[in-house]
């Protein structure tokens, strides 16, 4: 019996074909997400959700093959974002994405950001790109269609069209998401949108994780979309309750699961709580600029070669990563870094693109000096703040889900493609890192929660511990 899992992404949409007994990818194919609209305005991200679903539609077709194997489709994506649909199930705007930046623009009167202001107006620490900071500025400013019914994740909406369903379902996970989400009774807020003037008009219906909302063309069950963050972690950790998830791609996340809701921990403004499927939740920490920072430090190198040597050769990640890893290695301790003491060390502040509860705020590169001014020093020093974000998450979490943790698992590109950053994790949590199995961990997630819905497992706690192979 296999599980199709796919993940719409930001950049690439994936799908994988797992063996439910063995808990073995099949197959994996990854293609680019094209779907990126162009447009004259900085701070607008906007992807055409159709195009989305044509290859996605396109993406399937690789596992026509296997058909009379398949027991059952999950999807997973990216979360935040939003889109419109009319009363027949059909897009009627662009994809709003998680990048949009909207909520940072000033409010008509010019005294806050529309994030800001509905951060005050309702008591939630919301963020630009959440779902419901967009369609609040979608509202005030005649952006949403006449003929909206709903609004939605691209989770949802692919689900949907999978399902063959003219109306879209939206499971607690992606709920949270878009942002006046009460974690504690797994509600929208009404009162709170009511008073910010957003009304609940749009809302989707919610449904338990794992519900299927429908079947294909060919009878194969559908369950509802699962949060990406939420599926990375179920495609990833064997053990729920006590590994801690690390992951780094674009940005960085750092999440582990809690049984208990702490409103507290939801009000913060720098530890979401989040829904966790089957019950519980996920305390996460997330960076706006993990490798994108790494990505940034790059491209100053490349500009020096260039402007400077002539240089025209590939990106220069490759040498990066085995220059920090030299400078590591030099000195194994905590203490020093090629032979310079931590107190006299470069100290980067990787904060370039902001934060989430602080959108203004910028990175800094402190503490240089004539030994210390080096490529390889400076390269260590960028790693070494990306990590240093998240371990400062951690420590936000509280003392006794902190004492649970026995291991680390870490996923994303980021940290695959690069020792250095390994051994910095390491070094700095002091918990052994293990690389999640699988590389399509939320494409993995989202074919195990198609398996609890399905009732091949009984529960989401237990699906992982059958896929998930043990560390030792």
């Amino acid at each position: 019996m296999y599980f199709i899992g796919l993940d719409i992404g930001t950049t690439s949409l994936c799908g994988v074909l797992i063996d439910g007994a063995e808990g073995t990818v099949v197959k994996s194919v990854t293609v680019p997400n094209r779907s990126t609209v162009p447009s004259d305005k900085v701070w607008e991200n906007i992807q055409h959700p159709d195009f989305i679903l044509a290859d996605v539609t396109k993406l399937m077709a690789h596992f026509n093959d296997m058909r009379e194997r398949i027991a059952a489709i999950g999807v997973t994506g990216q979360m935040h974002g939003i889109l419109y649909t009319d009363r027949k199930g059909n897009a009627v705007s662009p994809l709003y994405t998680w990048q949009d930046q909207r909520g940072n623009l000033p409010c008509e009167d010019g005294l806050a950001t529309y994030a800001a202001r509905l951060s005050e107006q309702t008591g939630y620490i919301v963020s630009s790109g959440f779902g419901l900071v967009t369609h609040d500025y979608n509202i005030r400013n005649g952006l949403v269609p006449d003929n909206a019914a709903f609004l939605c994740t691209i989770g949802d909406y692919v689900a949907m069209k999978l399902a063959r369903a003219a109306a879209p379902v939206m499971d607690g996970t992606n709920a949270a998401s878009l942002g006046l989400f009460r974690a504690g009774t797994m509600e929208f807020d009404t009162a709170a949108m009511d008073k910010a003037g957003i009304g609940t008009r749009l809302l989707p219906p919610l449904v338990p994780s794992g519900t299927v909302i429908g079947e294909t063309e060919h009878g194969l069950p559908v369950v509802a979309a699962l949060g990406d963050n939420q599926a990375s972690f179920l495609g990833s950790v064997r053990s729920i309750r006590d590994t801690l998830l690390v992951n780094v791609g674009t940005g960085g996340q750092i999440s582990a699961y809690t049984s208990g809701h702490r409103l507290e921990d939801s009000l913060t403004g720098k530890i979401d709580l989040r829904p966790f499927p089957g019950g519980g939740y996920l305390l996460v920490g997330a960076s706006l600029s993990g490798g994108k920072s790494y990505a940034l430090l790059e491209q100053f190198f490349r500009e020096v070669c260039v402007r400077f040597a002539g240089y025209q050769g590939p990106a220069l990640f490759e040498a990066m990563n085995g220059l920090a890893l030299e400078h590591l290695r030099r000195d194994k301790s905590d203490e020093h870094c090629a032979g310079i003491p931590a107190a006299e060390q470069l100290a980067v502040h990787t904060q370039f693109y902001g934060t989430r509860s602080d959108a203004l705020r910028r990175g800094s590169i402190e503490r240089i000096s004539p030994e210390n001014f080096t490529p390889g020093h400076l390269t260590v020093s960028f790693l070494e703040g990306i990590v240093r974000e998240l371990h400062d998450f951690y420590r936000l979490f509280p003392q006794d889900v902190r004492q649970r943790m026995r291991t680390m698992v870490g996923s994303g590109n980021g940290i695959r493609q690069n020792a250095a950053l390994r051994e910095i994790l390491q070094r700095m949590f002091r918990f052994p890192l293990h690389e999640a199995p699988h590389r399509e961990e939320a494409a993995v997630g989202a074919a195990l929660c198609a398996g609890v819905g399905t009732g091949f497992f009984s529960d989401f706690f237990s699906a992982g511990k059958q896929w998930i192979r043990a560390f030792g």
